[in-house]
């Protein structure tokens, strides 16, 4: 059986990690270089590493950060942001990354995800998904989350696998930040609708919280941030509950 996988979130705007609560009031927490290297040595299995401004500053991820955060991780590591073309996809995986992460430019022009596949592999390409439910419907946002689209969850998602994706990075907007628990229904769904990995985000805001989207949401990998960054739970304190749970973890 696959182990779940706990995936730190370092979400990058001017060079520093952030947080933030469904997408807004974003607050400091500290140096993404750092943070990466810590939770390499503390049991993370993968890292995610967005800059969450580049889309809206219309540009692309920074490559300097990509190199040193790659120079201090032994783990996979994905980057995401700003991405729209195959040329910066080489460079970033040249910096260092392992996989790639696309949003945005993914709804925008859907043809890039073949285009990744292709050339790179699926395993290299990560749709994100931001959704958030509008009258009992999900439906897709961009630009972190910035910009309502009529497009719905589950058939973006389905379109997305047929292109090429090797996994989609669903976050829940209603979710974010809350520390309230994942959308394990949304998730269970997306789970059993398609055959490549669904990594859940946010919510996260205890032990439980993480047991609950590998059992009642069957995610494949749990993807949080603050709780981690601020010291609330311990990536192997973490494993070690699951495990206990019989959740199958690396430790």
């Amino acid at each position: 059986m696959l182990t779940k996988r706990i995936v730190p979130c370092l979400d990058i705007k001017n060079g520093r990690t952030v947080k933030g609560v469904n997408f807004v009031n974003l607050i400091d927490a500290g140096d993404p270089v750092v943070l990466a290297k810590q939770y390499a040595e503390l049991g993370a299995d993968e890292l995610v590493f967005l800059d969450i401004a580049a889309t809206l500053e219309n540009r692309g991820t920074t490559l300097d950060m990509v190199l040193k955060v790659a120079e201090q991780v032994n783990i996979p590591f994905t980057v995401g942001g700003g991405i729209s073309s195959v040329e910066h996809v080489d460079k970033l995986l040249q910096c260092g990354a392992d996989k790639v992460s696309i949003n945005s430019s993914a709804v925008k022009r859907p043809d890039l995800i073949n285009e990744l596949a292709d050339k790179f592999g699926s395993q290299c390409v990560v749709v994100a998904i931001d959704a958030k439910q509008i009258n009992g419907e999900w439906f897709v946002h961009l630009a972190g989350g910035t910009i309502p689209t009529d497009i719905k969850l589950f058939d973006w998602a389905k379109e997305v696998e047929k292109r090429g994706a090797g996994e989609i990075l669903f976050t829940s907007m209603d979710h974010d930040g809350t520390k309230a628990g994942f959308a394990n229904e949304a998730l269970a769904y997306l789970s059993e609708t398609l055959n490549i990995p669904i990594i859940a985000s946010g919510g996260a805001g205890s032990i439980e919280h993480f047991a609950d989207t590998f059992t009642k949401g069957k995610s494949d990998a749990a993807l949080a941030a603050s709780v981690f960054h601020f010291g609330e739970i311990p990536i192997l304190e973490l494993k070690d509950a699951l495990k206990k749970q019989n959740i199958p973890v690396r430790i």
